[in-house]
């Protein structure tokens, strides 16, 4: 299987199970990788500061710099001045990096390099600054990769944006999308967390326990807690993406609720449920005992909620406005 190099979301997924207590192998299987690969990262990529080692840990964005900075350094163009002025001045005669590629490998040179590998190159930060795709026989604003495919099964897919979702939803004309959420909370707590849903026309709440964070967890808790409601009052459900979510194909295969996605580091795309994080956390701070609240104890908050009149509702309260639209379904 060829070498794949981890990418920022994937460093961001392992820093939030670094944080939420997971074990490097429980990591790895929700990011599809070996538990040896995870390590590995984690090693190579954590930040060490001798000084205030109470800071030492693994940051996404520092992680991300991190392997930047590494692949620079081994890149061959940069790393070997001859071989990188070998190139310049063929490229500044016309040639084409194909041709470039293959004549230093005819003449033997004992550092070979790819024309793909001169064309990122090219295309790149050092490239651009010496203006080198000016002398390509045809210049482009910047080069894929040729051989370089989208992958079949991406976890978030282009067609489950929130720019794609239909706008009634966005206009919450109907009844039955939702949005979804996890509150998370102290480390102490472990990886209990609680699901929080909203019906976005109605602000009708749903709170439920969620003793983990694992994908397949939450789709299995979720699927159980929304299969009573009719399909039309169940129709989508808009998620950010945290790794939590990277199983949501469980929804459509199992009661047929469509999933939607906010852009990357958006959160407030979703801001039915974020409000309702913001409510809930009254009753429900960072330090709460999670583990000490039973199924008819949530019940209880998710009710207090719902029974809160709403400005937006004309002063209905959340729990009318759903059974009004639930007898409408009748």
């Amino acid at each position: 299987m060829a070498h794949t190099e981890f990418d920022l979301r994937e460093r961001r997924s392992i820093e939030d199970m670094l944080n939420a207590k997971l074990p490097v192998s429980r990591i790895a299987d929700e990011l599809g990788r070996h538990r040896s690969s995870v390590y590995r990262e984690i090693k190579r990529n954590g930040f060490v500061a001798n000084e205030l080692p109470e800071l030492n840990g693994y940051y996404d964005v520092v992680a991300q710099k991190s392997a930047t900075a590494r692949r620079a350094r081994r890149r061959k163009l940069i790393r070997l001045p001859a071989l990188r002025e070998a190139v310049i001045d063929r490229l500044k005669e016309g040639w084409s990096p194909e041709q470039v590629a293959g004549r230093l490998a005819f003449e033997g040179h004992e550092t070979h390099v790819s024309h793909e590998t001169i064309y990122a190159w090219v295309y790149g930060p050092e490239g651009r600054s010496e203006e080198l795709a000016r002398h390509l026989p045809r210049r482009r604003q910047k080069r894929r990769p040729r051989y370089a495919r989208r992958s079949r099964n991406q976890v978030f897919p282009p067609e489950r944006s929130i720019h794609q979702r239909p706008e009634y939803v966005k206009a919450r004309e109907t009844f039955g999308e939702w949005e979804g959420d996890l509150m998370i909370f102290e480390r102490a707590q472990g990886s209990m967390n609680v699901a929080t849903l909203v019906e976005r026309k109605t602000r009708f709440a749903v709170l439920f326990r969620n003793n983990n964070r694992s994908s397949k967890h939450f789709m299995n808790s979720l699927i159980s807690v929304m299969t009573p409601l009719p399909q039309a009052a169940r129709k989508s459900i808009t998620f950010d993406r945290g790794f939590e979510f990277r199983d949501w194909r469980k929804l459509d295969a199992g009661i047929g609720t469509t999933a939607w996605f906010c852009d990357p580091q958006a959160p407030w795309q979703k801001g039915s449920v974020e409000n309702l994080n913001g409510r809930a956390r009254r009753v429900l701070p960072r330090d709460t005992p999670i583990a000490s609240l039973s199924r008819p104890q949530m019940k209880q908050i998710s009710e207090r909620l719902n029974a809160t009149p709403r400005k937006c509702l004309g002063w209905r309260t959340p729990a009318e406005a759903f059974r009004e639209e639930m007898a409408k379904l009748r």
